[in-house]
């Protein structure tokens, strides 16, 4: 099972470096279910600071924050500290797709923020807060339900 992983891994690796940019999206989707896989993380992190066409920052960035866990979060924080502000906003954007509809999903994924934030890596860290900042500055439409000690 593991060489099949790995074997995807690197056929959506070469698939990551097409001239054509639907090409470079789709693998960016699909690399994104891989994102625990090593081999995974440096491609996927290309994707996301994609040279030529920032809808494959955009679809990949989406497609690793919807995995909801560190490898995602991991690859997007590391990207947020290097992406020049075009490629920010639209890692900005995949955020708020993302996690502005469901509260609870927000804040989960800020509580996954805090564990980045002792990853030996600093680019990591510094990434993590940048996420977190990101992620707390959004009110989600649907928030968790307050406590009934809480409410008025």
């Amino acid at each position: 099972m593991e060489s099949t992983r790995h074997a995807a891994v690197a056929q959506l690796i070469a698939l990551a470096s097409s001239a054509d940019y639907r090409d470079r999206a789709a693998a960016g989707r699909a690399l994104a279910v891989f994102a625990d896989v090593w081999q995974a993380r440096e491609p996927l992190l290309a994707l996301v600071l994609d040279t030529a066409d920032t809808f494959v920052t955009r679809v990949t960035a989406e497609a690793l924050l919807r995995r909801q866990d560190l490898a995602g979060y991991t690859v997007v924080a590391r990207a947020l500290t290097v992406a020049d502000d075009n490629h920010a906003d639209w890692i900005y954007t995949a955020i708020i797709d993302v996690f502005v509809v469901y509260g609870d999903e927000r804040d989960a994924a800020v509580g996954e923020c805090e564990a980045l934030l002792d990853d030996e890596d600093d680019q990591v860290r510094r990434g993590a807060r940048l996420l977190r900042r990101a992620l707390t500055a959004l009110t989600p439409v649907l928030l968790p339900p307050r406590p009934a000690a809480d409410q008025p």
